[in-house]
């Protein structure tokens, strides 16, 4: 069976690209680390302040069980992901100090 190169190399580039959630290209690709640690302090907040809101609607009987859940449960998540960056930062900075001259 023969193959064709030209289809050959068209698989391995199809094969090569990145699919799936999490894995599209950044729209801005120069953006910097502190830009991104800011981006994601600012979702954890915006989380919070939504899980709040729900909370508050809930106390008046106006939101769903599932909703509050949902809003608590992002909320929580946020402010895993923003305590183990945090953590993976400061152990960084811990190593890098401990490294010789």
């Amino acid at each position: 069976m023969a193959v064709d190169p030209t289809s050959a190399i068209s698989a391995y580039l199809n094969s090569a690209r990145p699919s799936g959630a999490g894995m599209e290209p950044r729209v801005n690709p120069g953006e910097s680390f502190a830009d991104l640690m800011k981006d994601v302090a600012n979702n954890a907040v915006e989380a919070g302040r939504q899980s709040e809101a729900v909370t508050a609607k809930a106390l008046q009987g106006e939101a769903d069980m599932t909703d509050i859940v949902a809003a608590v449960t992002n909320a929580e998540i946020a402010l895993q992901t923003v305590v183990a960056v945090r953590d993976r930062v400061i152990q960084a900075y811990q190593d890098i100090m401990r490294m010789p001259i």
